[in-house]
């Protein structure tokens, strides 16, 4: 039984994921589409109090898989590293734009596109994954055995599309519980349509998952039926509040209906599927590591998320109710909605302080080959290949990382970041 909690685990992880960091990629992907740059520097203020905490969950999902699952990790990894990697490397573009951003006096628009993009990219990645492994991969003794492009299907595209607006219903939702003003009011009038979209992506999606799946789905089965309808009614039922709820008060209804559609898509999914968590024919009991590690997974990562969740709850209640603008960050935003003169600040601060243009590009040129040779460095280090590097250039590494925070911290505390007093002021 102990591969059942496990597999729980998992489930509980990536809901979370989905719950959580859905609607800020959906944000992301609304701010694509949005002319005001005022409107689009509050939508990043508003995800930088909260992306990193819910981007957690994919890494508690990741080991979760790996300690208690490894026979799903050893299948469907190798089947969908292309649009894993690629996901990956848009969640860190991601971070890396909302920070950046967040500590720029003004709005930036190229690290407004890359946020925007980046989010765009990683819900995709994330669609074609779910698709790609709902259409089954093969697989023969734990191993994968199919090709490269074997997660491009008709219905992996299809999923991909339907997440899409699933976040993007998500992150309207959000906005109007967080927003005042006409970003609030926008995403009022957004919530309806996207609904829409997302239920003509669930007929769609559930109508075509009997002929993707290549396992039979047992709906002659009065337990599973039983299940599956009663998640799909929990669905329909917070989808109508969710519509109710759009453009009027209160305005935390919507997003609470909306997480309520997820979570009960989610669950129908799994009422369909399960046991099977590979198709077609790769089961929870199948998969499951031994006894020893199935023990050692509930304790280590099952006593985690307790921890993660508190910090999830903390950063909400820290930053609940309405989201207001600093006072500084409103004057220096720089206006482009002629739509909007209401919003539009009435002084305009240059974005200075990065140097020329120059200067900023080799500046970021080498912050990016320094992530490359992080990574590669893990990879020779924990990878057991040790082909690149040996302990001579780690040593090297290793202070040339550490001279670099020092001066960092040296030139930080030289202009005076670390003086709360004049930082405030």
């Amino acid at each position: 039984m102990l591969e059942y909690a496990s597999y729980g685990l998992v489930l509980l992880a990536l809901g979370a994921y989905v719950l959580l960091d859905g609607y800020d990629l959906g944000i992301g992907i609304l701010s694509l589409f949005d002319r005001s740059d005022r409107r689009r520097k509050e939508d990043n203020e508003l995800i930088a109090t909260a992306w990193d905490a819910n981007e957690s969950w994919i890494i508690l999902a990741g080991v979760a898989l790996w300690a208690g699952l490894p026979g799903v990790y050893a299948t469907v990894l190798p089947g969908v590293y292309l649009p894993l990697v690629v996901m990956l490397l848009a969640i860190v573009l991601r971070g890396t734009a909302i920070e950046l951003q967040s500590a720029a006096p003004g709005y930036r628009r190229g690290w407004g596109l890359v946020f925007g993009i980046s989010s765009l990219v990683a819900t995709v990645c994330q669609g074609l994954v779910a698709g790609g492994v709902l259409s089954g991969l093969s697989h023969r003794g734990g191993v994968f055995t199919g090709g490269t492009w074997d997660w491009l299907t008709p219905y992996s595209v299809l999923c991909a599309l339907g997440l899409v607006a699933v976040y993007l219903l998500a992150g309207a939702a959000w906005l109007q519980d967080k927003t005042t003003g006409t970003a609030h009011d926008r995403a009022g009038r957004l919530g309806r349509p996207l609904l829409v979209a997302v239920a003509a992506a669930g007929l769609v999606l559930g109508f075509g998952l009997r002929v993707a799946d290549p396992q039979h789905l047992r709906f002659d089965q009065p337990l599973r039926a039983g299940l599956f309808g009663l998640a799909v009614a929990v669905a329909v039922v917070c989808a109508a509040i969710a519509w109710y709820g759009f453009g009027r008060r209160p305005d935390w209804r919507p997003f609470v209906a909306v997480a309520g559609t997820e979570a009960a898509g989610l669950l129908a999914i799994v009422a369909a599927t399960a046991p099977v968590v590979v198709p077609p024919d790769l089961t929870v009991h199948a998969a499951a590591s031994p006894h020893g590690s199935q023990l050692f997974l509930l304790i280590g990562v099952g006593g985690c998320m307790p921890v993660v969740l508190t910090y999830n709850i903390y950063a909400w209640w820290v930053f609940r109710g309405k989201f207001a603008q600093p006072t500084a960050d409103t004057e220096a935003a720089v206006p482009s909605d002629s739509t909007t003169a209401a919003e539009r600040p009435t002084a305009v601060a240059s974005a200075t302080g990065d140097g020329p243009w120059a200067a900023v590009v080799v500046r970021r040129v080498l912050l990016t080959l320094l992530a490359v040779a992080v990574a590669a460095v893990s990879q020779d280090i924990f990878g057991d290949v040790r082909a690149w590097i040996d302990p001579a250039g780690v040593a090297v590494f290793s202070v040339t990382a550490l001279a670099l925070w020092i001066r960092s911290d040296r030139r930080s505390a030289a202009a005076g970041d670390f003086n709360l007093q004049a930082a405030e002021k």
